[in-house]
Formats: C-alpha cells, sequence, structure tokens
C-alpha cells in the first residue's frame, strides 16, 4: 500500500500537477467546456461567469458601495479567464494561483489591464497579499472551479480563514466548493494523491467551515451538487 502524502508533499504535487496542466493545455484545464479556446472565447467565458455570478448578485457584493472604488481577491485564477472579467467591473483585482506557469500564462493574458494583478502564492495562505492588500481592507472575495479541486479540507479552511483576515467587516465571499456527493450510500470523495477531484463539503460541513473562520453563511445553494455556492460573510 502507498503511504499517504505528508502535506508538503500533497501542496507540491498540487503544483507540479498544475504546471504540468498549464503547459500541456492551460486554458482547457481552466474550463473544460473546450479543448481549444481562442482568445474571444476565453474572454467571453470569464465575461460568462462574472454576468451570472456576479453582475446578478451586485447588492450582497457592493452594498452599496461603487464597485471601481473595491479591491477585489481572486482565489485560484488559472490562466486569468475570470481575472480580467473582474477586473472590468472592479476597481483592483489581486489574484493567486498555486501554478507558476498557469500565473505566467494569467499575466500575459492580463495585458492592458493595470488593475489587475496576478500573483504565485504558496498553495495554503495569502501572506503572498500582504505587500498588496491590508489586514481588513478588501472588499470582496470570489472564487469559483477552484476549490473543487483541493483535496485536502484543512488548506481550504486555511484559505477561507486567509479571506476572512484581509476582508473588511461585513465583506462577501462568494464561492463555490463541490457538495456532499452520495449515490446508493456511497460517499464520493477525492483519492490520496488527486488533485482534480477535491474534498466534499455538506451543507453542514459548509456551515461549521463558516463559523470556524469567522464568517456568517446567509446564503447557499447546491447542496449535494457539484457546484455547491456559499455566500460567507465577515463578522
Amino acid at each position: 500500500m502507498t503511504p499517504p502524502l505528508t502535506p508538503d508533499e500533497q501542496l507540491e504535487k498540487m503544483r507540479r500537477d498544475w504546471d504540468e496542466r498549464a503547459r500541456e493545455n492551460a486554458r482547457h484545464y481552466v474550463n473544460t467546456e473546450r479543448e481549444q479556446w481562442t482568445d474571444e472565447q476565453f474572454i467571453a467565458s470569464g465575461e460568462q461567469t462574472v454576468a451570472e455570478e456576479i453582475l446578478t448578485d451586485m447588492g450582497n457584493i457592493c452594498q452599496g458601495k461603487d464597485p471601481k472604488q473595491m479591491r477585489v481577491i481572486e482565489i485560484g485564477c488559472g490562466a486569468g479567464r475570470v481575472t480580467r472579467a473582474l477586473a472590468g467591473v472592479f476597481g483592483e483585482v489581486h489574484a493567486v494561483d498555486i501554478s507558476g506557469e498557469m500565473i505566467a500564462r494569467a499575466r500575459s493574458f492580463l495585458a492592458g489591464r493595470p488593475n489587475a494583478h496576478a500573483y504565485q502564492n504558496n498553495g495554503v495562505d495569502l501572506s503572498v497579499l500582504n505587500p498588496h492588500v491590508a489586514d481588513g481592507s478588501a472588499d470582496f472575495a470570489f472564487s469559483t472551479i477552484v476549490f473543487q479541486h483541493i483535496p485536502s479540507r484543512e488548506v481550504i479552511e486555511t484559505y477561507v480563514r486567509e479571506v476572512s483576515r484581509l476582508l473588511r467587516p461585513g465583506a462577501l465571499f462568494k464561492f463555490q466548493v463541490q457538495g456532499y456527493v452520495e449515490q446508493d450510500g456511497i460517499v464520493y470523495e477525492s483519492t490520496p494523491g488527486d488533485t482534480w477531484i477535491g474534498v466534499t463539503f455538506s451543507d453542514e460541513q459548509a456551515v461549521e467551515l463558516a463559523q470556524k473562520t469567522g464568517f456568517e453563511p446567509r446564503h447557499r445553494h447546491g447542496a449535494n451538487q457539484q457546484y455547491f455556492w456559499l455566500w460567507f460573510f465577515k463578522q
């Protein structure tokens, strides 16, 4: 039997796997809807995500603030698909990803968007943002199709706690995790070392996550489904 990976080994595997995916076909692994993406298609895809998940929810997100005056954090930016679209709405966007290969592609894709910044982080926390985003100064945080790939519940919890550190009181962290999927009495979880199918969250586990990290879990949608959306408001 292969021994389980240590946390450091798991992080290194995540970084290595996503670097390899970026070199193979970055845009496909960011959004598997297509094998090949033109710039125009990739831009439109990010704008569609923002239209569906951001522009329909501006009351919760902006809370009366001018979006052009808002500082936004994105977790798991990949090749910059959503980052670019966020930068068209908000004044300042700071995005992170564990993969240096993805970040290189994101920075190229974000050329012409001087208010969008992409950084390679360590895959655990948001310390890379410390010189750019002071504690309690961010107005909104967002993440989509990212946590569903992370095989460690502890890593996800650390990310959420780090977002709480950076957000101002009352601000929203809107993000998606993999729902608690059960069929025929079998709960589907990631296997050790997997960096594609991450851990799942039940509704109860999502509420517990919020309570442990300083958030109010005000809204939730999609429990028991792959796309389980959470609206966490910083207490």
